[in-house]
């Protein structure tokens, strides 16, 4: 459960990162550059946000979360691999991205209070 709740930490920060990326590009109406920004930074939330499924996974197997399910797990690991991506596109839809950050971080929070 310990590198459960780090993972969990973690991808928080993760998305913290790309909200702040998103709204830089926005300011500046300038894209990152794929091989130097944005394929590094979406490869590292693909490998944690891949961990952290497991983790999960292996959590679900012997333990009850109240308010976690299957199907909040699968959109959150979507989102976060549309958010490492998406932040560094300025056009990208606002209410859209602000969307997934929203419940992105609400599914990782309310995983967190369970944890404690």
């Amino acid at each position: 459960m310990q590198r459960l709740q780090e993972l969990t930490e973690e991808l928080v920060k993760v998305v913290n990162q790309a909200n702040d990326r998103y709204h830089l590009a926005r300011e500046t109406g300038e894209e990152g550059d794929f091989y130097k920004e944005v394929k590094p930074f979406a490869d590292e939330a693909k490998r944690l946000s891949d961990e952290w499924e497991e983790e999960v996974m292996r959590s679900f197997q012997t333990r009850r979360f109240k308010h976690i399910h299957l199907p909040q797990v699968k959109a959150t690991i979507e989102n976060i691999e549309l958010l490492s991506v998406q932040a560094f596109f300025p056009k990208a839809s606002y209410t859209r991205f602000r969307n997934y950050v929203e419940s992105t971080l609400f599914v990782l929070q309310q995983l967190l209070k369970e944890l404690k």
